[in-house]
């Protein structure tokens, strides 16, 4: 009767409710009201805020140094200059096919996270340090794919090639691979007039060859931040 009935509409009823597994925010609304529901048919998208992670992609040249547990900073675009940490979760076993690189999952540390999904992110995952001799970018002398420094020795200026290699994305300045020795004296603004044996005088302008330990790092194409959804 009455009971039998209020029974049945109440399972009617609640065939018409959408639960999320979990906590989350409504992300993309796939149907309008009205529209005819379908088995299989998605519905809404649902995003778990706290589960933000980073999806990077490495070169298959750098993949061998990266393992999970390493850490990342990175930054978000629409957040400036703001850092975001992170630790790699998982190293994808196989790469794509077509671009030969390798996904990498990279988990959130901390509180610090954005509060969209989707937005695309470039980092930095810090596979091992070694300690070098970093030189100021401006100090160098480009000339075609070779480089020189002005040092100063005895109050006399030296031309001195220089080999160079990558640059620390933190201070800007380069790694030196040979050329000067640690404690040397180089200008830091050289000027187009100068000559091999000009004497001159020590001023603050001048840079010296400090060695520096820096990350040395791996750095994913830029990637969206993702969501755990459904």
């Amino acid at each position: 009767g009455a009971k039998a009935r209020a029974v049945q509409a109440r399972q009617q009823l609640q065939r018409t409710e959408a639960r999320a597994p979990f906590d989350g925010i409504v992300s993309d609304r796939k149907v309008s009201a009205g529209d005819t529901a379908q088995v299989g048919k998605e519905l809404l998208k649902v995003i778990d805020p706290t589960s933000m992670r980073f999806v990077g992609m490495v070169s298959a040249d750098n993949i061998g140094d990266i393992k999970a547990g390493q850490p990342v900073g990175f930054r978000v675009n629409g957040y400036g200059d703001q850092e975001f940490a992170g630790k790699v979760r998982r190293v994808n076993p196989s790469a794509n096919a077509v671009t030969r690189q390798v996904e990498v999952l990279v988990d959130f540390a901390g509180e610090k996270q954005p509060k969209l999904a989707g937005l695309y992110a470039e980092g930095r995952i810090e596979a091992a340090s070694r300690t070098s001799l970093t030189i100021a970018a401006t100090a160098l002398v480009r000339d075609g794919d070779s480089a020189s420094v002005w040092r100063m020795k005895d109050n006399k200026l030296q031309k001195t090639a220089v080999v160079i290699g990558e640059r620390d994305p933190r201070s800007g300045d380069f790694v030196v691979v040979s050329g000067v020795a640690e404690g040397d004296s180089v200008i830091r603004y050289p000027a187009a007039t100068l000559k091999d044996g000009q004497v001159v005088a020590m001023n603050t302008a001048s840079a010296v060859a400090t060695p520096t330990t820096a990350p040395v790092a791996s750095a994913p194409a830029p990637a969206p931040v993702a969501a755990k959804g459904k």
